[in-house]
């Protein structure tokens, strides 16, 4: 809202509408008049006030047509009525159906203006208290999608996701399947000015070609056998919105082209129809894919992808980001919890060593899965090793014969010998080196317990 307060004023004599636009502007106010409810009604429309003042008699469209008016095109916006002596009734019921107020012809100019503040800074606080609200209730949605993490690669991708998330840019976000592409999908979205529309999502490679282009666009009645009536596809539905497209490099050549009419002019033609529907959408695409590869293997347009590619996110896989794991493990076990409305399990520290251990091709949802799987054998408190699934806790023996005179190291070796190297440059400060190493003094006297243990 601007600081200089806008007001309509309407009535069908042109001589107060000349004199209340002179007493308007000379308090300051961006003034514009209409003669006639007809008029008001037009002005109205092409750009609302912030305060409309308008008599109530007036042939035609009346003052009381233009308070219904504003109530269903601006419901903030304060309405004050004129009126004479004999429409007092009128006004009085105009005041209970959400008029501001009212004032009786001939009126006092001072006490006019001094109303019209007042209905306008009641507006500005309106406005100021919704967005606040609209801010708190977006804040509080945000933390809850909050995706978990605190290693190094985990929070510098929630810093572009949260630097990216208030701007309109198109974003692909890029990782292995089970890394959690949508949770990041949806928190960009919690965390834009679109929080309050629609989120809506799709795997483009879990439907037939046909299939996908009538959920993406829509589709006219007729178009192919089953279309019993015109259909709106979900880019129209999620007007106001974010849609996540997931596993866009499974798309075919000719939705790439439609997907691109999307980007470029913001609209699609429905199948079998011939006339564009605008949308009003935030695109944010995911793939598993090397989609600069599917390009060399022409599979996919290099228009669309650098399109799609404004703004790249990358997420790292679990096993480049094990801080995170007692941390999502924990998170998993108390949904889990809440969800059979029974206490969270505890993991005992073989459970705790070998999800740390585990390399976790499936990422974050491989390990969710297996904490279910675990916590649903489980019937004590504590989850104990044996049920977790076998592929996490079996270790792979070392051959007694190595075909190389020196075979290269394991990764646990290379960590333990740059754990050493770094704790004797910091002089055995196991909390600087801890600093050093990106990981929590915890994890570091962990490690160093199962060194000394042989492990």
């Amino acid at each position: 809202m601007s600081d200089r307060p806008s007001i309509l004023v309407v009535d069908d004599e042109s001589a107060i509408l000349v004199s209340l636009g002179i007493l308007f502007k000379n308090e300051g106010f961006e003034v514009a008049t209409a003669q006639g409810g007809k008029a008001g009604l037009a002005a109205l429309e092409q750009r609302p006030p912030d305060v409309l003042l308008t008599d109530i008699r007036m042939p035609g469209i009346s003052g009381m047509d233009l308070l219904a008016a504003a109530r269903q095109q601006a419901p903030e916006m304060p309405v004050i009525l004129m009126t004479a002596q004999a429409e007092l009734r009128t006004a009085i019921d105009a005041v209970n159906q959400g008029a501001f107020q009212y004032v009786q012809k001939p009126f006092e100019t001072t006490a006019l203006v001094a109303l019209c503040r007042r209905a306008y800074e009641h507006r500005r606080l309106k406005v100021e208290n919704k967005s606040l609200r609209q801010e708190i209730r977006r804040r509080d949605r945000s933390q809850s999608v909050r995706p978990i993490g605190r290693s190094r690669p985990f929070l510098e991708v929630m810093k572009l996701a949260e630097t990216v998330a208030p701007t309109e840019s198109t974003v692909l976000i890029q990782g292995e399947s089970g890394t959690g592409k949508e949770v990041i999908a949806r928190y960009v979205h919690e965390m834009s000015p679109r929080a309050d529309g629609p989120f809506f999502s799709i795997n483009c490679g879990a439907l037939p070609e046909s299939l996908l282009e009538s959920e993406l666009f829509g589709h006219v009645k007729g178009s192919f056998t089953g279309a019993v009536r015109d259909r709106e596809g979900l880019f129209a539905a999620a007007k106001g919105g974010t849609f996540f497209l997931d596993e866009i490099g499974e798309t075919t050549p000719a939705t790439q082209v439609k997907l691109l009419r999307v980007l470029q002019e913001r609209e699609v033609i429905p199948v079998g129809g011939t006339e564009a529907v605008p949308v009003d959408v935030r695109l944010i695409a995911a793939t598993n894919r090397d989609l600069e590869e599917e390009i060399r293997g022409g599979r996919f347009r290099t228009d669309l992808f650098y399109r799609l590619n404004v703004i790249a996110i990358h997420l790292p896989p679990l096993s480049s980001r094990r801080d995170d794991i007692p941390l999502l493990a924990e998170a998993f076990l108390k949904r889990m919890a809440a969800d059979r409305k029974e206490e969270p399990k505890n993991i005992s520290s073989e459970v705790l060593d070998a999800i740390l251990a585990y390399e976790w091709p499936g990422n974050v949802r491989e390990l969710e899965n297996a904490l279910e799987r675990a916590s649903t054998l489980t019937k004590g408190a504590e989850i104990p090793a044996s049920a977790l699934p076998v592929r996490v806790t079996e270790r792979r023996a070392e051959p007694l014969v190595a075909e190389r005179t020196h075979p290269n190291p394991t990764l646990d070796m290379v960590e333990r010998a740059y754990i050493t190297w770094v704790l004797q440059a910091e002089a055995g400060n196991k909390s600087r080196a801890a600093e050093v190493l990106g990981i929590d003094p915890s994890t570091l006297y962990r490690k160093l317990g199962r060194y000394e243990d042989g492990a």
